[in-house]
């Protein structure tokens, strides 16, 4: 059984930092891309950033400069340092892998955790 695992989440004055992960569990041969996402109340599930395995990252324009996204294969850990929070990056954060692969071996597509929240005050 694969699982993903966030934590990190809590509250936050505007301004401050936090740094959510995502720790993979299971029989993990390799994971490729890892993405973190978000999605606050009433608005539709919107990419945050994504990395490769081998660790080319990309962003949404509205983190660009103040959150940076990092893994570790070995450990089959993503993370997400957030900093210079605003209000407007209130959100449930999830965490995303596009394929995983298993003992088996067999693969999962598509794999998501089950979120945290992230909640910044003015």
């Amino acid at each position: 059984q694969v699982q993903l695992v966030e934590s990190g989440g809590g509250l936050v004055q505007a301004g401050g930092s936090l740094r959510l992960s995502c720790a993979a569990s299971g029989s993990i041969f390799s994971i490729n891309d890892m993405a973190w996402y978000r999605q606050a109340p009433g608005k539709t599930r919107e990419l945050v950033a994504y990395i490769t395995n081998g660790g080319s990252a990309v962003y949404a324009e509205s983190v660009k400069g103040r959150f940076t996204i990092s893994r570790d294969n070995a450990k089959n850990t993503v993370w997400l340092q957030m900093n210079s929070l605003k209000p407007e990056d209130t959100a449930v954060y999830y965490c995303h892998a596009d394929r995983i692969l298993v003992a088996g071996p067999r693969y999962f597509d598509d794999y998501w955790g089950q979120g945290t929240q992230v909640t910044v005050s003015s």
